[in-house]
């Protein structure tokens, strides 16, 4: 009675055994193969990643060239003679520091701006043409709407055009351009692919900025 009772459970045992080793096997060789998916995917991933890096330096590379070899994107150095010349006109009166501090403000070299206003209405806030630009830095209504400034106002209209001028410069990547579009309109410098050939531009280029 004994002998009966125990071999079918040392039968069951053996049976329960290769099952859980079975089980075993395959929850190992499923999670192996989980892991094999994963690292293909973080492979993956890292190569694409890596292509992703490489055109960007090829990218960055020829961006670097093409400002390199183009002058019409570098700025200009503020250290120029021309650029660097002082102003020597008459005026010292109570704009001529608020004129400096909106050149500062905006990174125009100040007797650059100075010559600029000095060749725009002499120092008169008053001053209108008969195209209507206005005040001290004649800006146009048009314009001083753009920059939302009051062009009766003489701080704001030397703040409006210290702003106009700079962005100009940004634009075109140089003081004359810069110069340019302020009495011609970008347009005309867009058009002429640089200084358009009127005189009185040409002259106001020469003047403010010089030869």
């Amino acid at each position: 009675m004994g002998l009966v009772s125990v071999r079918p459970a040392v039968r069951m045992s053996s049976r329960n055994g290769l099952g859980i080793r079975a089980a075993l096997v395959i929850a190992t060789a499923a999670i192996a193969s989980a892991d094999m998916a994963m690292a293909d995917e973080i492979f993956s991933t890292s190569n694409r990643m890596a292509i992703f890096r490489s055109q960007l330096d090829v990218l960055d590379g020829r961006a670097a060239d093409q400002y390199s070899n183009s002058t019409s994107l570098q700025p200009e150095r503020f250290g120029g003679d021309d650029i660097s010349r002082p102003y020597t006109g008459g005026y010292k009166g109570q704009w001529l520091p608020v004129a400096e501090a909106m050149a500062q403000k905006h990174g125009i070299p100040k007797d650059l701006f100075f010559r600029l206003v000095q060749q725009e209405s002499g120092w008169n806030p008053t001053a209108r043409s008969p195209k209507g630009a206005t005040g001290l830095a004649q800006l146009m209504p048009d314009t001083a709407r753009r920059l939302g400034v009051n062009i009766n106002d003489p701080h704001q209209n030397l703040e409006g055009g210290a702003r106009y001028l700079r962005q100009m410069y940004n634009r075109f990547g140089n003081w004359r351009l810069a110069l340019a579009a302020y009495n011609a309109g970008p347009l005309a410098v867009e058009k002429y692919d640089g200084i358009p050939p009127y005189k009185e531009t040409m002259n106001y280029v020469r003047i403010i900025y010089g030869s």
